[in-house]
């Protein structure tokens, strides 16, 4: 198994930031591959980024794309989520997530944190 927890969330205005952080412990080795997730009210699960433990490789939605910038620290076990000029329609509960393979399909993710909630108020 691998446990994920997130943190990080918050309320902020709109052009602001915010860092996501998302720890993992367990079976790490189990989950090369650490993907952010989002889910505004009403809506489905829509992927926001991923990168991999072993080489790297970030890759975003096109809807942060710029914006977004998604980093880990191998020693620490830790993926983050750097969020620069926020937009109300970022405002969602943002989950962490973990598998082996690389995927923008959430249901491809056998892993996840209990999410944290971004507000962003215009």
């Amino acid at each position: 198994q691998v446990q994920l927890v997130e943190s990080g969330g918050g309320l902020v205005q709109a052009g602001g930031s915010l860092r996501l952080s998302c720890a993992a412990s367990g079976r790490t080795f189990r989950s090369d591959v650490m993907g952010w997730f989002r889910q505004a009210p009403g809506k489905e699960r829509e992927f926001v980024a991923r990168i991999s433990w072993s080489i790297g490789g970030a890759y975003y939605a096109d809807s942060v794309k710029g914006r977004f910038t998604i980093s880990r620290d191998n020693a620490k076990n830790t993926v983050y989520l750097q969020m620069n000029n926020l937009k109300p329609e970022d405002t969602a509960v943002y989950y962490c997530a973990a598998d082996l393979r690389p995927s923008t399909n959430p249901s491809m993710y056998s892993y996840w944190g209990q999410g944290t909630q971004v507000t962003v108020s215009s």
